[in-house]
């Protein structure tokens, strides 16, 4: 086989489980599943990808790629003091994770995931390096990646409460932008909206 079929089948095969994690979640990535529908045999896949853990490595960084492109534009497209920057970051986050929930899910299971194969720049990393930039310019007093951290785990705990439901459910909150603001307000102090 060429070097660009190889190429090829390799990509066609991250595709069909870019699609597959869109459609069913993570729950659904099995080879078989993958392999039937990039049309290939159940062990082809084997061929570029040695375990499955690579594979989903090779998934879930698609989706870091496409989150840290939508959060690089957010901030730099918002205005320039740090904390609307901040702002912008974390309602980017919170978009993707409830428009992408299976996808979002893969990349932040490093259980499933081979985190080694996964250079800095194709994880979260480069976002939370922005996040903590930003939040050691609106908290200078505050360590910065602890400060960060907690931000991040708070966004994140929203993102999975809402999208199962029980957000809604405990604040009868109709959008989940009151309570992005009510984590931002919690961790970076209060911001006068007037």
């Amino acid at each position: 086989m060429d070097e660009p079929e190889t190429i090829g089948l390799r990509e066609r095969l991250i595709d069909a489980g870019v699609d597959l994690v869109t459609a069913e979640g993570a729950q659904a990535l099995t080879l078989r599943e993958i392999a039937r529908r990039a049309g290939v045999s159940h062990g082809a896949p084997r061929r570029w990808f040695p375990t499955h853990a690579e594979l989903l490595s090779a998934i879930a960084r698609r989706g870091f790629a496409d989150l840290q492109d939508r959060a690089a534009k957010a901030v730099g497209g918002a205005e320039t003091g740090p904390r609307a920057r901040l702002t912008a970051l974390a309602t980017v986050y919170l978009d993707f994770a409830l428009s992408e929930r299976g996808m979002y899910e893969l990349m932040f299971r490093h259980d499933l995931l081979r985190s080694d194969r996964l250079g800095p720049r194709e994880t979260g990393l480069p976002m939370f390096g922005t996040l903590v930039d930003l939040v050691g310019r609106v908290r200078p007093e505050a360590d910065p990646r602890v400060l960060a951290g907690a931000l991040w785990a708070n966004l994140h705990g929203i993102a999975q409460l809402w999208g199962w439901g029980s957000l809604p459910l405990a604040t009868g909150a109709g959008d989940h932008v009151p309570l992005l603001n009510a984590a931002l307000d919690a961790h970076l102090g209060p911001e006068d909206r007037r």
